[in-house]
């Protein structure tokens, strides 16, 4: 990151990676990973657009994407590559790419997961750690690393047409 990151930040970063892993092994070790699990996980994921709680759908994806616009034309004003670009082709920036993203959505995560958790037991009565965690990166963390190169490229685009017609 061009900045440097505070320590709250990177502390809710390494707790939301913590949690989302001890989430995981928790669904695993009391679910396991049967077809049966993986047809139910499907089923529930798919189910989750229709039922209560619905706003999360829009918040989410929208919270994400105001942390990639940000985080987008900062990367435009400081001229670093879109960030998959990076990721992809710059094997060694790609952790330090990935880490500002976690750091960047982290919050976005975190309210992913309570308000799944908070959804499981409204809807099913009980909670599957597992999906929460899978919900919480499709509705944050994916939109945000999804945007966030096309957003720098947006705005390198403009902030070069905007400084071409301030030297005229």
């Amino acid at each position: 990151m061009t900045e440097e990151v505070s320590r709250s930040k990177l502390f809710l970063a390494r707790l939301v990676i913590v949690l989302m892993v001890a989430f995981v092994a928790i669904g695993l070790a009391q679910y396991g990973f049967s077809a049966e699990v993986r047809a139910r996980v499907w089923q529930n994921l798919l189910e989750r657009a229709g039922g209560p709680m619905t706003f999360r759908f829009i918040l989410q994806p929208i919270m994400a994407m105001i942390a990639a616009f940000l985080d987008g034309v900062k990367d435009a004003r400081a001229g670093r590559a879109p960030f998959w670009e990076t990721v992809l082709t710059h094997p060694a920036q790609r952790a330090g790419r990935l880490q500002e993203a976690v750091i960047a959505t982290a919050r976005i995560i975190l309210l992913g997961l309570v308000m799944d958790a908070i959804y499981q037991f409204i809807e099913f009565k009980t909670f599957h750690p597992a999906e929460a965690v899978i919900i919480a990166l499709l509705l944050a963390f994916v939109p945000y690393v999804a945007l966030r190169g096309i957003i720098s490229r947006i705005a390198r685009g403009w902030l070069g047409r905007q400084s071409s017609g301030a030297s005229r």
